[in-house]
């Protein structure tokens, strides 16, 4: 659902008024999470070419306007001025992929202040959501110690379209791939999938249900081995094998998996089917996959769904959409606990002998700094400049990233990276 209408009331309310009083001049808002949770050493940023692509196509249709008509609350004047609204600012934004902190301006939305107050909603939803699941999904990666990991979530994500940007998110911090075929389609996610429990039980038998299954799709069959009694089905799936059946993979979904898999792979390795591979699902998080992995639980490969797509451990992060300058002054809200940081800022990383990220410098000054610039202008003057935001480019931007971030920061335990304010 595209719509200018997602918004919350009071950002027409105050475009209103704005112009009513002519304030029209050029403001700068800035995105940022106010403060790091102590579940996460680092976010990834995420969502900056949702919300590229919502600006480049933002506009009040007929129905929104004749819908705000209805409220009784706009005047004709502010109604036309919609009706005609097209973004001509500038957005300045680190790149998705790339490794973020606390108090870091993740995106700048530069233009008229009317109209970059209107867009304050979906701006922070598309950044907000987005950048949530990608750090809940680099923190997966981080612990996976190379074994592959599919986003299975779209089932019990927030919604429809809540799910499909989540499984893009996803694959941005390295997954292989995704359960949700409409993320397959829209961005060219590899799409993977094997069987449910409903398969397997609408047979006669757990034999029969593999069989089937295998002489449809005789090309890498997963089986679903725990429907009645996993050990069982295994060695229903080894004696298929052992026919010349093909089964690539078994896949377990329920149980200890702790104590299970192990005798999984050793029923398999002693009947001679050692490349048959072992995929674990069910209520997987990171806890689980560094666990079982650190036990050296033979698993090679996860389907991670609930815990991934509702980050339910972190399910939100403290982020802001905040003006932090009005006219080329720097403005600056100071409650209690709320304290925004004022004026255009830059980020800067460096590194250290080892090549490893050593801090990063939020600053004013857009001279004589040695370290690397993290934002890069993607929108200007309402036209996109031609900046990669390409799935794959992000991923790389990820993988750049991750093998550069300290291996004390990579693992599940707290460790503040340093960021710098000046």
């Amino acid at each position: 659902m595209s719509t200018a209408l997602l918004t919350d009331l009071y950002e027409l309310t105050m475009a209103q008024s704005f112009l009513e009083h002519g304030k029209t001049g050029r403001a700068v808002f800035s995105i940022s999470v106010r403060t790091m949770p102590p579940e996460r050493n680092f976010l990834v940023s995420c969502g900056l070419d949702s919300l590229i692509r919502y600006l480049t196509t933002f506009t009040f249709t007929a129905e929104d306007i004749s819908y705000l008509r209805s409220l009784d609350k706009f005047t004709d004047d502010f109604l036309t001025w919609l009706s005609s609204f097209r973004f001509s600012g500038d957005v300045i934004a680190v790149p998705e992929g790339r490794i973020v902190f606390e108090s870091e301006p993740l995106v700048r939305i530069e233009g008229s202040l009317p109209e970059v107050q209107i867009l304050e909603t979906i701006a922070l939803n598309l950044i907000h959501h987005q950048t949530v699941i990608a750090s809940k999904a680099a923190r997966m990666m981080a612990v996976s110690r190379g074994h592959g990991l599919v986003d299975f979530g779209l089932r019990r994500a927030h919604g429809p379209e809540g799910g499909t940007y989540a499984a893009r998110a996803t694959y941005i911090a390295g997954f292989l791939g995704t359960s949700n075929v409409e993320a397959g389609r829209l961005y060219g996610i590899p799409v993977s999938g094997t069987m449910a429990h409903s398969y397997v039980l609408v047979f006669p038998s757990e034999e029969e249900a593999f069989r089937a299954y295998i002489k449809t799709f005789p090309d890498d069959p997963v089986l679903l081995i725990d429907t009645y009694d996993t050990m069982a089905g295994v060695a229903t799936a080894a004696r298929l094998a052992t026919e010349g059946l093909p089964v690539s993979a078994v896949r377990i979904d329920s149980g200890d998996i702790a104590s299970i898999v192990p005798q999984v792979r050793q029923y398999l390795d002693e009947h001679g089917h050692s490349h048959i591979r072992i995929i674990a699902t069910g209520g997987v998080d990171e806890h689980d996959i560094d666990r079982w992995l650190q036990a050296g639980i033979p698993i090679d490969s996860f389907g991670v769904g609930t815990k991934l797509l509702t980050s339910s451990d972190i399910p939100f992060l403290d982020m802001t959409y905040k003006l932090v300058e009005y006219e080329g002054i720097p403005r600056s809200k100071t409650s209690p606990g709320k304290v925004t940081i004022p004026g255009r800022r830059e980020i800067y990383r460096y590194y250290n002998d080892e090549g490893l990220m050593d801090h990063d410098e939020i600053s004013t000054e857009t001279t004589g700094k040695s370290g690397e610039k993290l934002l890069e202008t993607v929108i200007q003057n309402g036209n996109l400049t031609g900046f990669d935001t390409s799935l794959e480019q992000s991923r790389e931007r990820f993988r750049h990233d991750v093998n550069r971030l300290p291996v004390g920061m990579k693992g599940l335990t707290q460790n503040r990276y340093r960021v710098i304010i000046r």
